[in-house]
């Protein structure tokens, strides 16, 4: 597998994560061969480009890609966008369409919501990842009175979105509230002739899975939702654009970004991330936390294979969680430190 360990706070947290890997393998069946690569900001900054084309073969070759966060606001392009970012080469270079983004409140986390119980949020943001309006990334019309970006939807890649999602809903134990297998599609079809295709295609989906219950709404009743009542959410399947913004507000609600990890899933290559940003504000100082990076390695034994490994794991950070061992700050970062909240999972390993 591939290891890129980023920007910023990237480092940090991989290192940790590595060592929670390290300690998930003593005993079992398998072994992880690292290949270490440089990309992001840093790379950008030595060689003008964000990613070699050397390390994009190794991830094309690999069976897996952990990646820590990239970027650095101060890293830009000629046109005023972040330079450092991988987002837009790697999910369509490795052809990434399904981002895949849990929400889920662990114990001895407080959430913005209060009086909620752990596990009273639990739903995943199936996000599309190479169309939508982020398809138009360094493609729009730029003049010196006036922009324009586009938004492309296309029926395969809605099809294979909406498919992706039905099929996790199966696998799922369905919305805390209710138990209700539910795929929610996230639009705004009342408004945009791109939304309205995309809540059809997602409706003729839908007939194929009897099983789980459908449903569409509008994105901004879902974001009050998702404050209100995120208890009746289980897999909620959306437009790029809308996803990235819907799965933020829901990690505000289980204690930050910090807490949310993500894989970017195609059919044959997958790489897996933190959702949140590389920080630099806060890197080097012991400060970070490190679990949604190790809920993303996590995600990644998963798609290896390595389910019982990758249970381990989230079981692992959850009682650590629970028993006071990572303790977190209202802005999200860890009180007793990065390496002591790696320690820590480790340790229950």
């Amino acid at each position: 597998m591939v290891v890129i360990p980023g920007d910023g706070i990237g480092p940090e947290i991989v290192e940790q994560t590595l060592r929670v890997l390290e300690a998930a393998q003593k005993g079992a069946a398998f072994s992880l061969d690292l290949e270490f690569h440089s990309a992001g900001a840093g790379e950008h900054r030595r060689t003008g480009r964000a990613l070699s084309e050397e390390t994009f073969e190794a991830c094309k070759r690999a069976n897996a890609v952990l990646k820590g966060p990239v970027g650095d606001p101060a890293v830009r392009a000629p046109d005023g966008t972040e330079a450092g970012v991988l987002g837009g080469i790697l999910r369509t270079g490795l052809d990434a369409y399904a981002n895949v983004r849990p929400i889920r409140l662990y114990p001895g986390v407080a959430s913005a919501l209060s009086g909620l119980a752990p596990g009273a949020i639990d739903y995943v943001v199936m996000r599309e990842n190479t169309e939508g309006l982020y398809a138009s990334r360094g493609r729009g019309f730029v003049s010196p009175e006036a922009t324009l970006d586009f938004m492309l939807m296309t029926r395969r890649g809605v099809e294979r979105i909406a498919r992706k999602a039905f099929e996790l809903a199966r696998t799922r134990q369905g919305a805390p509230k209710d138990g209700v297998r539910r795929v929610t599609c996230v639009d705004k079809a009342n408004v945009l002739r791109g939304f309205a295709y995309f809540r059809q295609i997602f409706l003729e989906v839908a007939k194929g899975y009897p099983d789980i219950q459908p449903e569409c709404r509008h994105a901004d009743a879902t974001a009050a939702s998702l404050v209100q009542d995120p208890g009746r959410f289980d897999v909620l399947v959306t437009e790029n654009f809308l996803g990235d913004l819907l799965s933020d507000l829901g990690g505000g609600t289980i204690g930050g970004l910090g807490m949310c990890p993500s894989g970017n899933l195609g059919d044959e290559r997958a790489y897996f991330e933190p959702v949140h940003g590389s920080a630099p504000d806060i890197a080097g100082q012991d400060r970070a936390n490190p679990i949604a990076m190790v809920l993303s390695a996590a995600m990644m034994l998963h798609w290896l294979g390595e389910a019982a490994a990758a249970s381990r794991i989230q079981e692992a950070a959850s009682r650590a969680l629970s028993a006071g061992a990572i303790r977190l700050f209202p802005d999200g970062t860890v009180r007793d430190g990065t390496v002591a909240a790696g320690r820590a999972i480790s340790g229950e390993l």
